[in-house]
Parts: structure tokens; C-alpha cells; sequence
């Protein structure tokens, strides 16, 4: 394994389990200081353990508890180079827009919106002090496309994230950080798996339209995530970063 990140300190929110604990992971192999930060202390303290970094109990839509979350960073490893803001959720009452409550989409767009403003918001100033940094929101491939199968809230969160990010992007771009939004497609993660093991005939009727007919593993996400947070990607910023299996490039999918 490379060591692209020798020496930075990565925040990643939603570390516990999935996509967050596969990159924590990723990144700590490659030589970042990483900070677990989960709403679950069991699963937050088992990742922080893992990658022999620190765990911070937070939850994401709190701006006080956020706000903390990267002081903690900065002040136990000195900066704060790598924010991956990748805490979501995704709960069965989220449907469609005609039988979705309104409790349930604000619920969904506090956890998977407010919350990555509310990281870029306190990340963004310990990046222009170091005049740099690479920031790393979870969007989703449903940011670029339409379901039948709808999940309303949810789907326009990661609209909002995907917008978000590309416009501060640009608005910090020459002060040496970069905002990116990663889109992935549906991911073998457990929330996936219990959404889809309460419904098998959704889960198939989203699996034939990947062009490469599986779900990503949350380590392939993970490639990504490095990717993104190192120098080799130095010339990307504000861009709508796919790691989809072709599913937004696919009008038929093979048999």
C-alpha cells in the first residue's frame, strides 16, 4: 500500500460501519491520522481501534457537537487535512413523495444535508489556514437520476449535497481546497442490505441496471475516497466523482 497520506489527519463522519469504516481504513493504511466519528459509540470506538486512530462521539446534525468534532482533530494531530462528511441515512419511511410525512423528510434532510454544511462549514477554516485540504461529501448516483422507486427526501438530499459541493468547489478553489462530491452507486453496506432484505423484488429490480451486474463492495468506494483525498488528484476539485458501475451511463444494461 502507497503512503499518499503520510502524515495529514483525516475526519470521517459515519466511521462506524459501511463506506466510513472501509475508507478509515483505506486511509489510515496509506498513513493518514484518521478521526472516527459515529453517532454509535460501540461501532465508533471498534473503528477507532481498528485504524489506531481517535473516536469522537457526534452526532452530525448538532453544530455544536460538529464544531467540537474538528477542534478535537486539530487539536490532537495539529490540522486538519481530509474531511470525508459521509454520515447518511436512509429509513423505510422515506418513500414517496405521496405517502412520506413530513417528519420523515426533515429527519432525512438534517442527517444527510444540514449535516455536510454544517462539516464543510467547520472544516473549511482550519483548510484556509493551512492554505489547503481536500474535502470529500457523499452524495449518490440518484443526485444525477430519477427513480421509480422513489425515496423522495433522501434523493433530493443528495441533490442538495451534490450542489453544495460543487459550489464550494469553486468558491474555495484558490485558496488551495478541494471540495468534491462522491456519487456512488448502490453499495453492499449493511444499510443497503437490510433495506433490500425487507424487499427482494426492489433489490433485483435495481440490480439489473448496473451495467456490471453487482452492487460495489464498501472498499471499492473506499479507492475513491483515497483517491480523492490525495495529491493525486490534485487538479479535481468540484466535480460530480462517480463510482457507479456504469449504473448513470446505462439506458439497457446487458443480459
Amino acid at each position: 500500500m502507497s503512503k499518499r497520506l503520510d502524515g495529514r489527519v483525516a475526519v470521517i463522519t459515519g466511521a462506524g460501519s459501511g463506506i466510513g469504516l472501509a475508507s478509515a481504513r483505506r486511509l489510515a493504511a496509506e498513513g493518514a491520522k484518521v478521526v472516527c466519528a459515529d453517532v454509535d459509540p460501540e461501532a465508533g470506538e471498534k473503528a477507532a481501534a481498528a485504524v489506531d486512530g481517535l473516536f469522537v462521539h457526534v452526532d452530525v446534525t448538532d453544530e455544536a457537537a460538529v464544531e467540537a468534532l474538528f477542534r478535537t482533530a486539530a487539536d490532537t494531530y495539529g490540522s486538519v487535512d481530509i474531511a470525508f462528511n459521509n454520515a447518511g441515512i436512509s429509513p423505510p419511511d422515506d418513500d414517496s413523495i405521496l405517502v412520506t410525512g413530513l417528519d420523515a423528510w426533515r429527519r432525512v434532510q438534517e442527517v444527510n444535508l444540514t449535516s455536510v454544511y454544517l462539516c464543510c462549514k467547520h472544516a473549511i477554516p482550519y483548510m484556509q489556514r493551512q492554505g489547503k485540504g481536500s474535502i470529500i461529501n457523499t452524495a449518490s448516483f440518484v443526485a444525477v437520476m430519477g427513480a421509480a422507486t422513489s425515496q423522495i427526501s433522501y434523493s433530493a438530499s443528495k441533490g442538495g449535497v451534490l450542489a453544495m459541493s460543487r459550489e464550494l468547489g469553486v468558491e474555495f478553489a484558490r485558496q488551495g481546497i478541494r471540495v468534491n462530491a462522491l456519487c456512488p452507486g448502490p453499495v453492499n453496506t449493511p444499510l443497503l442490505r437490510e433495506l433490500f432484505a425487507k424487499d427482494p423484488e426492489r433489490a433485483a429490480r435495481r440490480l439489473v441496471h448496473i451495467p456490471l451486474g453487482r452492487f460495489a463492495e464498501p472498499e471499492e468506494i473506499a479507492g475513491a475516497v483515497a483517491f480523492l483525498a490525495s495529491d493525486d488528484s490534485s487538479f479535481i476539485t468540484a466535480n460530480t466523482f462517480l463510482v457507479d458501475g456504469g449504473i448513470s451511463a446505462a439506458y439497457v444494461t446487458p443480459v
